[in-house]
């Protein structure tokens, strides 16, 4: 019989391996498995809201500012796939240690869940430009909220339409 190291023959080697194989079997059919358990807190996973709710749990009320001299937002007019709308922002601010783009939040209308993404700046970036891939349901309103150093806040927004089937339904 031939040994794979110290002592060890193939065969023993391979019942090992074996064993060990099926006790990860077993051990679940037995009820012996641990229950699955999610990343985060539960209580911050928000359900279904409307974007006004939304709005208000973000921002808390706070002034919102026209920012389409500052803000560009790049996304198509028209977004043959809905699963994978490219969007790109780019805010024409100095980014200084004294006043910098702090966050920029993209949010979607119509989606159940309007919030898509925040993203967190410092003035070490340079400046404020960002770019993701976004998921809507329908025709939507995308906002880019821009929140500066000093909590002050800039919006711009545009509409997306969203065909059904890529053909300009």
């Amino acid at each position: 019989m031939e040994s794979v190291t110290g002592g060890i023959t193939r065969r023993a080697l391979l019942q090992v391996t074996g064993t060990v194989g099926l006790s990860s079997l077993v051990v679940p059919i037995l009820g012996h498995s641990r229950r699955a358990s999610a990343q985060g807190n539960p209580a911050n996973l928000v359900p279904e809201e409307p974007v006004d709710a939304t709005m208000k749990r973000l921002f808390a009320g706070r002034p919102i500012k026209d920012g389409a001299s500052v803000i560009k937002l790049d996304a198509p007019l028209i977004a043959e796939n809905g699963a994978v709308v490219p969007v790109m922002i780019e805010v024409d601010v100095p980014m200084t240690a004294q006043s910098y783009v702090k966050a920029i939040y993209v949010i979607s209308d119509k989606n159940r869940r309007p919030m898509n993404v925040k993203f967190g700046l410092t003035p070490a970036m340079g400046q404020a430009y960002v770019g993701t891939n976004l998921r809507l349901g329908e025709t939507t309103d995308v906002r880019a909220v821009v929140e500066m150093s000093d909590g002050s806040l800039l919006q711009t927004k545009r509409e997306v339409k969203v065909t059904v089937g890529g053909c300009g339904g």
